[in-house]
């Protein structure tokens, strides 16, 4: 006994077994091996084709050709594109008088929603109905309702004393029609989302605001809208990522013209300039800056929202008088 006291207390330690370093491989590497899946898929699928597609932009690459080195002249070109312009404001416009209806829509079927009806799961059901549809269905169906010699669209315009409106050839109204279908598609979606948010906001604060007399739109607007702000900021940004991308409704939407967005390109957004650029013109190094610039409009948008985000956290965490 003193014998195995004094070789343990004493001298260098005994070696280690190897169960225990086989333990400590375990416990260092598994979880390593568990996430590798996902960094492994990252790196081909995502990181390699941006990097891949940054140096593409670089070049004159044409459909199989070789790429030859033209630095920042894929960009100045876009730079002076009428065509770039032109795609850039249907974007933006498109964009704008989609997101900004859809989630106003969104939020008042959450907060209907919220409250206690019959048939509440049917209803919550129900809204989310449109997003499971696909784009082609949808826009097909659409494209026959704004139609401009027979959708029902212009009959009833007909019907209320109006002329029929040129749905298809016309800048505006085409690009309200395009909204329509983004707009169907997703309210149902934002509202779920914003339904679970308003379900966690604590009932106390509805309490003390009905004592103090606030009226339901009251509550609303001064406990519900600051309640679930991150949920609303979360929204903006994901509607304004997919605003940006827009593809599959206005190429569909346009028949036989999508691509080019209309016979006057009066609907043709990025996505659809990048496409026709990269595959039905063969400019592969232009298709692939018209992708960069995508990608830092979204970064750029992304980073102003979150300066806004981070000014009114520090408005509001602000102490009076400091």
């Amino acid at each position: 006994m003193a014998t195995s006291v004094r070789a343990t207390s004493g001298g260098s330690p005994p070696p280690t077994s190897l169960r225990s370093t086989l333990y400590r491989l375990d416990l260092k590497a598994v979880p390593y091996v568990f996430v590798a899946p996902f960094f492994l898929t990252f790196a081909a699928f995502g990181l390699f084709p941006l990097i891949y597609t940054g140096w593409l932009s670089l070049h004159r690459v044409e459909l199989g050709g070789s790429a030859q080195w033209k630095g920042l002249e894929n960009y100045s070109s876009l730079a002076t594109s009428e065509f770039f312009w032109n795609a850039l404001g249907n974007t933006f416009t498109i964009g704008v008088i989609s997101t900004v209806p859809q989630l106003l829509m969104a939020l008042g079927l959450a907060h209907l929603l919220n409250y206690r009806l019959r048939g509440r799961g049917f209803f919550r059901v129900a809204v989310l109905a449109p997003y499971a549809t696909s784009i082609a269905a949808a826009t097909l169906v659409f494209a026959q309702l704004f139609n401009t010699d027979y959708g029902l669209i212009n009959t009833a315009l007909g019907w209320a004393g109006f002329e029929p409106v040129a749905w298809e050839s016309s800048k505006w109204p085409a690009q309200i029609a395009i909204s329509a279908i983004v707009t169907w598609r997703w309210t149902g979606y934002n509202a779920l989302i914003y339904l679970a948010a308003m379900q966690a906001v604590p009932q106390d604060l509805y309490e003390a605001a009905a004592l103090d007399g606030a009226s339901r739109l009251r509550q609303f607007l001064s406990v519900t809208i600051p309640s679930i702000r991150p949920t609303i900021l979360f929204t903006v940004i994901v509607s304004t990522i997919g605003a940006t991308q827009l593809f599959g409704e206005p190429m569909l939407y346009g028949g036989s013209v999508g691509i080019s967005g209309g016979s006057g390109n009066q609907f043709q957004t990025l996505s659809l300039l990048m496409y026709e650029k990269g595959w039905v013109t063969g400019a592969l190094g232009q298709a692939s800056a018209i992708a960069w610039v995508m990608l830092l409009l979204l970064l750029l948008i992304g980073g102003l929202q979150a300066l806004i985000t981070r000014t009114h956290h520090q408005r509001k965490n602000k102490k009076p008088g400091s």
